[in-house]
């Protein structure tokens, strides 16, 4: 039986560069930011499917949300291309937002890569964009306004309508 989600993860090159991202750019409280050594947690090793590794863990939170960040320094991670939308595998994590617009113009300006300008989809009383974490994944925005069909129950302050 599932009682629901936990977390995601993200598996980085440069853990202060995201860190940026998610605790200083879009907010994200910092709950906790260690390493792990090889021997440190065997039992970790078995999980990941890795030995002898040295990883640093931070751990940040949203709402209902944690999301996990491991910089795994041994092994050495492989580099590989941003995934585009359409890409098997997990794509983007969404968070909800007041105002996306001027979330939008905020990290335009800091620089932050966005797929396209905040669209609204359809009759649906939502607004959304795609943009880009410094790794290339995609994180959505998505504003949910009053009357949408949407569930916004998750969302601290919000009614399900």
């Amino acid at each position: 039986m599932i009682n629901g989600a936990h977390h995601v993860a993200l598996a980085t090159a440069d853990m202060d560069r995201l860190l940026h991202f998610y605790r200083d750019l879009l907010g994200l409280p910092l709950l906790s930011d260690g390493r792990i050594e090889p021997g440190d947690s065997p039992e970790f090793e078995k999980v990941v499917g890795l030995e002898a590794t040295r990883v640093r863990v931070a751990q940040l939170g949203v709402g209902n949300l944690r999301i996990e960040m491991f910089e795994y320094l041994e092994p050495i991670p492989d580099g590989l291309a941003p995934p585009r939308s359409c890409d098997v595998g997990l794509r983007h994590i969404a968070f909800d937002v007041t105002d996306i617009d001027d979330e939008y113009e905020r990290l335009k300006a800091e620089g932050v890569t966005f797929l396209s300008s905040p669209q609204s989809i359809g009759n649906h009383g939502v607004r959304s964009v795609y943009l880009r974490d410094p790794d290339g994944n995609i994180v959505e925005f998505q504003e949910i306004f009053p009357g949408s069909p949407v569930d916004r129950s998750h969302v601290v302050g919000m009614t399900a309508d």
